[in-house]
């Protein structure tokens, strides 16, 4: 009926006394099957944001917010104060950037963002101190509680918590964040960025919550798997108060032992049990925190796999060893893009569900390119048994205001690394992709093995290939893979030297046009099949050289372009929505678990 849009604004004045915003819902461009919950979600992403610092009290402070934002809006840099919401505003579904469909607003770049929340703590709370968690927020946030600052951080894919307690009143509390993204390349930004491929985001993009805490409280931990010695190296941060570890296998405690904060001490973990791909066994770990008088004053549930990760031999060749054995590493190249939500998947089951795909088809790698996700998505590889590559944002304008923009890189590389570090799925680091930012790449690189020995670093993965702009960075030398991209590929890999293991960070690409399940602009990919079994074939013989490369030319690590369809790019193994296998999963996952079996038949 041509007269329903009057119908409804007429219905929305009588029952809101105004035209509130967003009477219309914005239509996706390209819905996932988890577009409406998401939209529709009074609390999206309900479950606890970090599983291995759990604490049973808290509250969530996603869903609706007001909001203001745009280029024209109040600076959101630094702010000395928070803005007026007295006038016309609109309402965001937090944690969606602005440009996302879901969040209401999708607008192309907004630059300064304002975002309004009012809350009330529990009674339950009372004489707690009150902390509030941000997982992400693009780039610059600002952070004011009843008009006061409480906070400022600068940094777009790592956490920050800010105590809130000195700004509460009684009753209902203003919360105003401030958030900066010029987006212009001077910051870490990935593709999501001035020279990126896709759709900008900005804003908060990641869960926001309120937990209560004694003063005394634990801020962080850091485990570390010691396979060598049979146990696991703890250190509490908190303060100065005594703390206890418990191991265990289901309910049975396997192992326990006392601590200081600040200092590290172990549990042992006698014949532990092991995690892997094909076995990824998680002990629980619970830590709690006492004063001096013995009296529990903060308690988290954790969780951690005993697992390595080094280079050794394998017949002579330098191979990438867990728990000590060569397994071949079969990944795609996923990044986390979503139609809808942009850089935040639309619901849980939909960031689980990528992983889920990627088991399924036999791959037991995924490289996460160019930027993080929530702490949960670790948490499913970690449970799911998947191994991940976690890729640095590249910054893109490296050469320019070289003292400010290389200092906010590493600066976001360590936190980054110290977000996640103790999760056992994360097995490699890679400080740069091709030369896309690219600078002092084997000081980066020396850096990064240092301060995390634990894992493996690739510190420039397709150091032959380069942006039109510039010149590649070239081979660093030193990490522990000697790394290239080759499309199609596979052959022209790289072969291991001396101390570095062969990894082929990028290959295949490989196109297939899904008409109604396509991005609205023009689609390409490297190469393209008519078919869905034509494409299957191709994968087929494309891994099939891979087996070949790895037995007679010391390949380990094959990363497959790519998960989905993003955006322009129509080379994934499912279409950009998630709602079409563009190959014949059943035989891609057949060569893929040939391959991975042929590795580790390789002679010792």
């Amino acid at each position: 009926m041509k007269n329903t849009k009057y119908l409804i604004l007429f219905l929305a004045v009588i029952l809101f006394g105004s035209f509130p915003q967003n009477v219309f819902a914005q239509t996706a461009k390209l819905p996932t099957k988890w577009t409406r919950e998401a939209m529709s979600s009074a609390n999206p992403f309900p479950d606890y944001p970090r599983p291995q610092m759990e604490r049973k009290e808290w509250m969530s402070l996603n869903g609706k917010w007001d909001y203001l934002g745009g280029g024209d809006k109040d600076n959101a840099l630094d702010p000395k104060k928070p803005i007026n919401f007295t006038g016309k505003r609109e309402s965001i579904l937090v944690p969606y950037c602005p440009e996302s469909v879901i969040s209401g607003i999708e607008r192309k770049q907004e630059i300064n963002m304002w975002y309004r929340k009012t809350f009330e703590a529990p009674l339950g709370w009372k004489g707690k101190q009150l902390i509030i968690n941000f997982e992400a927020v693009d780039h610059d946030a600002t952070v004011f509680v009843n008009g006061k600052k409480a906070g400022s951080h600068s940094g777009g894919y790592d956490s920050f918590s800010f105590d809130i307690t000195a700004f509460l009143k009684e009753g209902s509390n203003e919360l105003i964040v401030a958030a900066h993204d010029p987006n212009d390349g001077r910051t870490p930004s990935g593709k999501n960025g001035p020279r990126g491929d896709y759709t900008f985001s900005s804003g908060i993009w990641q869960s926001v919550w309120l937990e209560p805490v004694n003063a005394s409280h634990i801020k962080n931990i850091r485990l570390l798997p010691d396979l060598e010695n049979n146990r696991l190296k703890v250190i509490v941060n908190s303060g100065s108060d005594a703390v206890s570890a418990v191991a265990l296998d289901g309910k049975k405690i396997v192992s326990q032992a006392q601590g200081r904060s600040g200092t590290e001490f172990y549990l042992p973990m006698s014949n532990p049990k092991l995690w892997s791909p094909e076995e990824p066994f998680l002990y629980d770990l619970k830590i709690t925190l006492k004063n001096k008088d013995g009296k529990i004053v903060d308690e988290i549930s954790s969780y951690f796999g005993m697992r390595d990760i080094k280079l050794g031999k394998v017949g002579g060749v330098i191979r990438p060893l867990l728990n000590g054995k060569f397994i071949m590493q079969v990944g795609l190249l996923d990044q986390g893009y979503w139609p809808d939500g942009v850089l935040t998947a639309p619901t849980e089951e939909a960031l689980k569900s990528d992983i889920d795909f990627t088991k399924k088809a036999g791959f037991n790698l995924i490289r996460k390119h160019m930027k993080t996700e929530p702490k949960r998505f670790y948490y499913w590889a970690d449970r799911m048994g998947m191994l991940v590559w976690q890729d640095m944002p590249a910054i893109w304008y490296q050469h320019e205001d070289t003292a400010k923009v290389r200092s906010a890189f590493r600066k976001e590389l360590k936190a980054i690394m110290d977000d996640h570090y103790n999760a056992p799925s994360i097995i490699t680091w890679v400080p740069f992709n091709e030369n896309w930012g690219a600078f002092d790449v084997p000081e980066i690189t020396d850096w990064v093995k240092k301060y995390d020995p634990s894992r493996l670093v690739n510190g420039n993965s397709g150091f032959n290939n380069n942006p039109g702009y510039q010149k590649a960075a070239g081979d660093p030398k030193n990490g522990d893979f000697v790394d290239t991209h080759i499309y199609i590929g596979p052959y022209d890999a790289s072969t291991p030297d001396l101390k570095r293991a062969a990894s082929l960070g990028e290959f295949g690409g490989v196109g297939l046009f899904v008409r109604d399940h396509m991005w609205p602009v023009e689609n390409n990919a490297y190469a393209y099949e008519p078919t869905r079994t034509a494409l299957t074939d191709r994968y087929v013989l494309l891994m099939s050289q891979v087996e070949q490369l790895m037995k007679y030319k010391g390949l380990s690590v094959a990363v497959y372009t790519q998960t989905t369809d993003v955006e322009h790019e129509v080379n994934g193994l499912l279409t950009y929505d998630r709602a079409v296998e563009k190959m014949e999963i059943e035989r891609v996952r057949e060569i893929n678990r040939a391959v991975i079996l042929a590795g580790e038949k390789l002679k010792p």
